[in-house]
């Protein structure tokens, strides 16, 4: 382990170095997102449009970016200071994807700001990786819910499109999903975070491991570990998947 590695891992908590036992992970497949197909769901909710997926699905960058910032779907437009777009490299292996900008990133217009934002840098660093080289960081939805609350279930389902575009966008390597907001949405489960870490699930093709979200780990140190422990998960599996595509 390098000294600066050894530094960083200090620094989270996260000393000595935990590891996980080898015990075979298999996949696990997760049916896909699909789009809606009726204007209103049978629970009220205002349903995403056929039409409207569709169009976002065939936007570039430069599209989607003029498209969030003047996006009027759902409640939350109505509250925002700004959108939050998410940042990065676009052709990254890893995707990193919370679940709605906060007050901070509200501000700011960049997703995972703030000590939330200090300790996944940090995390990132722990395996070697960096914000904006080889890693894009997005939310679930783009505009902040007012007093930091999860976001509701229509508020996901009018900014799925968006999310969904910039994957298809990215076709991301990996997906980390960070928390239960997050990774419920992304495989469309209700499923504890418990039960979902230390697997490989699905989105699309694309492989998804799930951990605790930055913002969980403020409030609970001794998880700490057990993020560590799904790091580790996720750079055995990127490792594997680099060796099959050689």
């Amino acid at each position: 382990m390098s000294a600066r590695r050894h530094l960083i891992l200090d620094e989270l908590g996260l000393m000595p170095v935990w590891r996980t036992r080898q015990t075979g992970h298999e996949t696990e497949p997760v049916p896909e997102l699909t789009p809606a197909t009726v204007a209103v769901t049978a629970t009220g909710r205002v349903a995403v449009s056929e039409d409207r997926r569709s169009r976002v699905m065939q936007m570039d960058w430069a599209s989607l970016r003029t498209a969030v910032p003047d996006c009027a779907a759902c409640p939350l437009h109505a509250t925002r200071t700004t959108t939050v777009f998410g940042t990065g490299d676009e052709q990254a292996d890893w995707l990193c994807v919370g679940e709605a900008p906060g007050a901070d990133e509200d501000i700011a217009g960049e997703p995972f700001v703030g000590q939330a934002g200090k300790l996944l840098d940090n995390l990132l660093a722990a395996i070697s990786l960096k914000r904006g080289r080889n890693v894009y960081i997005a939310n679930v939805v783009k505009c902040r819910p007012p007093g930091n609350r999860n976001p509701d279930a229509n508020e996901m389902e009018q900014c799925e499109p968006y999310l969904a575009r910039q994957i298809s966008l990215i076709r991301p390597r990996l997906i980390l999903a960070l928390g239960k907001v997050a990774a419920q949405n992304l495989l469309q489960t209700e499923a504890t975070i418990a039960s979902l870490r230390g697997k490989v699930h699905d989105y699309s093709g694309i492989p998804v491991i799930v951990t605790y979200h930055p913002a969980y780990l403020l409030r609970t140190l001794p998880d700490k570990a057990k993020a560590w422990e799904d790091l580790c998960f996720a750079m055995r599996t990127m490792e594997s998947l680099l060796k099959s595509a050689d």
